[in-house]
């Protein structure tokens, strides 16, 4: 049987991270097989930091095609994918590097950051157009029997459960119900949320933490809006699920998932 640990995290600018020093250490200690990385806040490929190149992983970026310093998602790989490609082929969302596809012999992986609706209505709106958009790219791939890992930013908390603070959020974007029912919607299609299928209903287990609220992750008052998605066909191939917050360097914690094939 092979094994694949798959980790994935919001970096929240990779240059940021480097300065930090908490990224090698990090690789050093888990030694993902792959690892999905989001909000990169990089333009070029000549952006990401060298040293991050000579770690022994084949590296894959999608950057925005106009902002710069914004967004951007990659997939680092100890195996060379079968294939590689950028968003899912509508122009507006592909734009800002939200999305990257690797092909692997078992299943096709998504490092996605989703986008974030608290600016204005305007990006609630666009938020919630990229949800749908993205569910029907990969229902297709599903019912054409593939196997599919989505991982990434979500920006969204799904229950109560997901964040320490329910009742003062439930107005913020991040938290709507209309943003929540998507997810409940997208669930019931079929997929599975792997950390809830193996924690069950655990508390406190969240992957996000305000910069602005004083203290906010030594008392662990946080959000879960970073995710494992598989397709239910996969549920026997799910062999752990966790979250990784003792990880820092960024305002997101890591999370990951080892499936056996």
């Amino acid at each position: 049987m092979a094994k694949v640990k798959i980790l994935s995290w919001n970096v929240n600018g990779i240059r940021a991270v480097e300065r930090k020093d908490s990224f090698i250490p990090f690789i050093d200690e888990e030694k993902p097989d792959i690892l999905c990385l989001q909000e990169l806040k990089v333009s070029k490929e000549e952006d990401f930091p060298d040293k991050f190149k000579k770690l022994g992983y084949e590296i894959y970026i999608s950057h925005p095609k106009e902002k710069k310093g914004y967004s951007g998602v990659a997939i680092m790989s100890k195996v060379k994918p079968k294939s590689i490609s950028e968003g899912f082929g509508i122009e507006k969302f592909d734009m800002e590097g939200r999305v990257l596809r690797a092909d692997y012999e078992e299943f096709i992986l998504f490092s996605v950051y989703f986008p974030n609706g608290q600016k204005n209505d305007e990006r609630l709106q666009y938020k919630m157009e990229f949800y749908n958009e993205f569910e029907k790219y990969v229902e297709r791939l599903k019912s054409d029997g593939k196997n599919v890992v989505i991982c990434g930013d979500v920006n969204t908390a799904h229950e109560e459960i997901d964040l320490a603070r329910p009742k003062n959020n439930e107005n913020v974007s991040g938290f709507l119900r209309i943003e929540r029912d998507w997810i409940s919607h997208f669930l019931n299609l079929g997929w599975i949320d792997t950390l809830r299928e193996v924690k069950g209903q655990e508390e406190g287990l969240y992957t996000w933490w305000s910069m602005r609220a004083i203290g906010a992750r030594d008392r662990n008052v946080g959000w879960r809006i970073d995710y494992f998605y598989v397709n239910n066909q996969m549920k026997s191939n799910v062999k752990d699920a966790y979250i990784l917050a003792q990880y820092k360097g960024s305002d997101h914690c890591p999370l990951g998932l080892d499936l056996e094939f």
